[in-house]
């Protein structure tokens, strides 16, 4: 599977000739802060389908004024669900750390009862799969890796567990913006290889 992972801006280069950009796809992830009309657009440009979970910056579904966009999401959203896509397995988990009343900031308990709720997914994936799963998608990253130095931009804790438990092969992040080159934004842990898909970025699992 060849995945298409965006977050946090629009990448002009993937809006203005997204097949020569990217080319072949089987999976878009949105890993969000980014409009509903982009993410749709990339999704349906490249006619495959499409999961994403929301950022800290992102409108609710239902404060849109077209109604279909809260149906549109409800299909793709990956917030404490565990799904299979072509034999893929997947789990999201939503937003940043707290810093304001926005609506998709939570406390590290927030995310531990999130989690909590897909342990029996998880758990019936490895007793029929053998495996936990193969790709963590949320906003923010894990607490200690490509996080950034306010409180903001931190990781969380819960997330970090979350790997060192369950060691999915891959966690797509965003919320963490890159404008150095120098600035790491693939790290391994454990078994699993932490991605931030910060603009646009393709990961191919064999």
């Amino acid at each position: 599977m060849r995945i298409l992972a965006v977050s946090d801006v629009e990448d002009e280069a993937v809006a203005g000739s997204l097949a020569s950009k990217v080319g072949t796809i089987d999976l878009v992830i949105g890993c969000r802060d980014l409009d509903y009309e982009y993410l749709d657009y990339v999704g349906t440009a490249l006619g495959v389908p499409l999961r994403a979970v929301h950022g800290n910056h992102d409108v609710p579904p239902e404060n849109n004024d077209d109604p279909a966009i809260a149906v549109w999401w409800r299909g793709i959203d990956l917030h404490g669900r565990v799904v299979s896509v072509n034999g893929v397995l997947f789990a999201g988990l939503q937003g940043s750390p707290r810093y304001s009343s926005g609506p998709y900031q939570f406390e590290e308990s927030d995310v531990w009862l999130a989690i909590l709720r897909m342990v029996p997914s998880l758990i019936a994936n490895r007793l029929r799969r053998g495996r936990f799963l193969d790709v963590l998608v949320t906003h923010a990253p894990p607490r200690g890796i490509h996080e950034g130095t306010d409180r903001a931009h931190r990781g969380f804790a819960a997330v970090r567990t979350f790997l060192r438990w369950f060691q999915p092969r891959y966690h797509l992040h965003g919320h963490t913006h890159v404008y150095d080159r120098r600035t790491p934004t693939t790290t391994q842990f454990g078994r699993t290889t932490v991605m931030n898909a910060f603009g646009a970025r393709t990961l191919d699992i064999p």
